[in-house]
């Protein structure tokens, strides 16, 4: 595909990064010379210095060839105009556009995204897709992350082997034959920063990061066969109100039912917008780096601390602070700055969230052809689990697994048949209409869109 970028920085980079060792033709554009510059410097594109709004700038990136336009600048209106003008005069076919401001998202307005309004396909808004993810690590404790599929019916959960997981050093063969009502799959692990693809008799050390397809169902049987028994936190404080913090914690008091919710927010008109929003959250003006404010806000009775202000620094030291007054609490810190990820260790925090890998599965998922729904990244995006449907024209309908000819690097996970899910064994026959989730290595993408093509090649 000939896919344009416009938007230079983290986010753009990495998606140009990813979708040129896909092999699609990418072009980026940005105002800054230095982004520009570090782009040539990276990767195999076409790097143009200016403004994407410009037509000139737009036409000499050849939009009239262009399949997708993808619009990450750092402003929202310049975002939409890029948007407009592609279809406007290039009538490229798919638009996508990263949004953050929420008046933008109010469903009301939802009538605004349309060819004859704003011609937006996909809409993206990093701090509603952060605000979930950060939710589903709180729904699965014990899991590193927790990602739904097929409608929430299949979910991928990661792992962190520790010492007191008693499964690991067992073949997976074994493992099957011990538990033989769970619907788990282990697709494979990430040991000293590369992914392995485990076989029936190989094992899970600690240390692995192991990723698991499992009937979200048996959610909480699957962590506990892991040796993780922990209970949901629902006493929660949440540091800084921003558009983060303030979606999680509007998305919580739906969910939990029980959750006592509090949040620190520095600033005092954004304390009274979010506490008027807000029906179950108590919301205190204050710096959570004030330990007179953290004893305000009982951080004693607290389990969970979620530090989300837009600081870095803020949200490390915060954590730390948390670590000073009680030890027995679980802290996840938002962090822009990647390097700061070698510090999780040494200051003790449970999670640090890159905000920018969830917004690129966001707009990878977008990005393939065929009937591709959900796509997570793995390892920088070296690796995605994916979920399709099997279709007529699929070359793997009415085939057994075993006579696939699957690469190595592709490994089906599980299968949703109507309300079944299956955990695939070498006799499985695909069938149309089979929502398949699967593992799949980054080259071996086009394989995959191929396999589940809307129409022949």
């Amino acid at each position: 595909m000939n896919i344009i970028i416009c938007g230079a920085g983290r986010v753009g980079f990495t998606i140009a990064k990813l979708l040129t060792e896909q092999n699609h033709s990418i072009t980026v554009i940005d105002q800054s010379s230095e982004d520009i510059q570090k782009i040539n410097e990276a990767l195999d594109v076409k790097a143009i210095v200016g403004k994407a709004t410009s037509p000139i700038i737009l036409e000499n990136a050849n939009s009239k060839e262009a399949d997708m336009i993808i619009a990450v600048t750092r402003n929202d209106e310049i975002n939409m105009m890029i948007c407009q003008i592609a279809y406007s005069l290039f009538k490229i076919p798919k638009k996508i556009a990263r949004v953050r401001a929420q008046d933008y998202l109010n469903p009301k307005f939802s009538k605004l995204y349309n060819k004859e309004n704003l011609p937006i396909d996909v809409i993206i808004s990093p701090e509603i897709e952060i605000a979930k993810s950060i939710q589903r690590k709180l729904e699965s404790p014990g899991a590193l992350d927790n990602i739904p599929f097929a409608n929430n019916k299949i979910k991928l959960l990661e792992i962190l082997i520790e010492d007191s997981c008693p499964i690991s050093e067992i073949k997976l063969n074994e493992l099957t034959k011990k538990f033989p009502k769970l619907n788990a799959n282990i697709l494979g692990v990430i040991r000293e920063e590369k992914f392995i693809f485990l076989k029936k008799n190989d094992v899970m050390k600690k240390n692995d990061k192991a990723y698991v397809i499992i009937n979200s169902l048996q959610t909480k049987e699957t962590l506990l066969a892991f040796g993780h028994n922990e209970k949901i936190s629902n006493k929660i404080l949440i540091i800084g109100g921003g558009n983060i913090g303030f979606n999680l914690a509007k998305s919580i008091e739906i969910s939990f039912e029980d959750a006592r919710l509090k949040i620190i927010e520095k600033d005092k008109k954004r304390a009274e917008f979010i506490a008027n929003e807000l029906n179950n959250t108590i919301v205190i003006n204050g710096n959570g780096l004030d330990e007179d404010i953290l004893a305000e806000v009982n951080l004693e009775d607290v389990e969970t601390v979620l530090a989300l202000t837009n600081d870095d620094e803020d949200n490390l030291m915060v954590s730390v602070l948390v670590e000073k007054f009680s030890k027995d609490k679980k802290t996840m810190a938002l962090i822009n700055k990647p390097n700061y990820s070698l510090l999780q260790s040494s200051l003790k925090i449970d999670d640090l969230i890159d905000p920018r890998m969830t917004t690129v599965s966001s707009i990878l998922k977008h990005v393939h052809k065929g009937t591709i729904e959900t796509a997570y990244s793995i390892l920088n995006g070296d690796y995605e689990v994916i979920e399709a449907e099997i279709i007529e024209t699929s070359e793997l309908i009415n085939k057994e697994l075993k006579n696939c000819e699957l690469p190595d690097e592709i490994r089906i996970g599980a299968v949703l048949r109507k309300d079944e899910i299956i955990i695939p064994r070498s006799n499985f026959v695909f069938k149309k209409e089979d929502i398949v989730v699967f593992l799949t290595k980054k080259d071996q993408l086009p394989l995959v869109e191929s396999m589940f093509r809307l129409s022949p090649v």
